[in-house]
């Protein structure tokens, strides 16, 4: 339909994303294809450019738009937005708190993960930023979800108000939030906060355990190859996604004794 996201898939498996108008037209090296000629067609169906070419439109993945969309602010990578959804746990239902949202990669996931009876509330600092990923969400789903929230402001603030169920922060400081999440975050909720270097995760899992509120800690990261097949030639990419970033997750309990708080 007019209005909505399409990927199309070349005959070597080089993907386009573009947004279908009307009046719209692909052009890429192999010539043209007009946004008419692919709207109304069945998911799957291989269609001809202006010179042959072949093109095949798919409705893309979350993982396709990611990878292929616009970039502002740098996106949470698929491979991690997924260990993270994961290993916070998020689920239908849930009322998750967000920071910063960046270019609305990782929202996008957690809006989809927590279905129509759950919410996203996302912060974001920087009102450019906040502009750019509202932009993103609205091609992607076609609108603002009535299930996301988005603001401007500091996250602090935000998980008093709401009581989430669940805090995730991909922020350059997150132990600044650990204060506001102990207090507020629902009893056996989940933390989760992604930094891209090893003194971040020091000083977070420092200020993690000094709270005295958290317990079942932990930091990992995720590293992604894939593998080329080929009749009987299979052997790993010459490339891999290696390090993007440290994933940490603890689990918010009632105030501890002098006992450790947090491995």
């Amino acid at each position: 339909m007019s209005g909505e996201p399409c990927l199309l898939v070349d005959g070597k498996g080089r993907h386009y994303l573009l947004h279908l108008r009307d009046d719209g037209q692909f052009q890429f090296h192999g010539g043209t294809l007009g946004h008419a000629e692919i709207i109304g067609v069945p998911e799957g169906t291989a269609l001809a450019s202006s010179t042959g070419q072949r093109l095949v439109p798919l409705r893309p993945r979350l993982v396709d738009y990611v990878l292929a969309m616009r970039r502002g602010p740098q996106v949470v990578y698929p491979k991690d937005a997924a260990a993270m959804l994961m290993w916070a746990d998020v689920g239908p239902g849930h009322v998750v708190v967000e920071a910063g949202t960046g270019s609305g990669a990782l929202t996008m996931a957690l809006v989809r993960a927590v279905g129509p009876e759950g919410r996203v509330v996302s912060v974001e600092r920087r009102e450019d930023h906040a502009k750019h990923a509202r932009k993103s969400l609205e091609r992607f789903f076609g609108g603002l979800p009535t299930t996301l929230d988005l603001r401007v402001g500091e996250v602090e603030d935000v998980i008093g108000e709401v009581t989430p169920h669940r805090v995730v922060l991909d922020v350059p400081e997150p132990w600044h939030s650990l204060e506001a999440a102990g207090e507020h975050l629902v009893a056996g909720g989940v933390f989760c906060a992604y930094v891209p270097t090893v003194p971040q995760i020091q000083q977070l899992r420092e200020a993690l355990r000094a709270t005295k509120r958290f317990i079942e800690a932990s930091t990992f990261e995720v590293l992604h190859r894939e593998w080329a097949v080929e009749g009987r030639s299979v052997r790993p990419d010459h490339q891999m996604v290696g390090h993007t970033g440290f994933v940490t997750v603890a689990r918010r309990v009632q105030p501890l004794s002098d006992a450790p708080a947090a491995d």
